[in-house]
């Protein structure tokens, strides 16, 4: 289950620190403006990429073994993509992870126009946050890649002794089986339940 809270507690994190400033882009005419950048401009995926790390983990919870396997690699190669470009973004703060900011502040679009407008583009922590929680999401992914056959299988309740079912006749149900719509059906048939 450490793989389960790591792939939810990194996915908490992501989708966190999607709403919040990635970047602080300084502006070179007039009031020297800092525009900060939110996740979701300096890097679009990372939105997506929490919410999946989100749903895998809480996945894993109720999954078989072949699919634990399936979601650890997927927990390893989403994690690994999210980490990557969330250092990239926070150790060179690039300038096309601005423009959006800054063509909707000045007017002006595209990479070359927003290196001519912006003095400084400075990184704040959320995408070195951000990085902790897609290591979190892969070191989750890998973890179950590692324990994926010592979990204990969920489908316990539904399953039935071997021996039972080989000696019941083909197509029957057992005795203590008796459900609400059974119950339904007696009354439809005019038997009277409190009797």
């Amino acid at each position: 289950m450490l793989a389960v809270l790591a792939a939810v507690l990194g996915g908490g994190l992501a989708v966190i620190g999607s709403t919040q400033p990635w970047l602080e882009a300084t502006l070179r005419d007039g009031a020297h403006a800092v525009l900060p950048v939110p996740g979701t401009e300096a890097l679009p995926l990372v939105t997506p990429l929490g919410l999946a790390a989100l749903a895998l983990g809480l996945a894993l919870s109720i999954v078989g073994p072949v699919l634990r396997y399936v979601f650890g690699a997927l927990g390893i190669l989403i994690g690994g993509a999210l980490l990557a470009e969330s250092v990239r973004i926070a150790l060179t703060a690039p300038a096309e992870a601005v423009v959006g900011v800054v063509a909707d502040t000045t007017g002006l679009s595209g990479v070359a126009a927003v290196e001519t407008l912006v003095s400084t583009i400075t990184a704040t922590a959320w995408p070195v946050i951000t990085a902790v929680g897609a290591f979190l999401i892969a070191a989750g992914g890998a973890v179950t890649l590692l324990t994926a056959r010592s979990w204990r299988s969920t489908a316990r309740r539904y399953r039935t002794d071997a021996a039972t079912e080989a000696a019941r006749p083909r197509g029957s149900r057992p005795h203590d089986s008796h459900d609400a719509i059974d119950s339904w059906d007696d009354l439809s048939r005019g038997s009277d339940p409190t009797a």
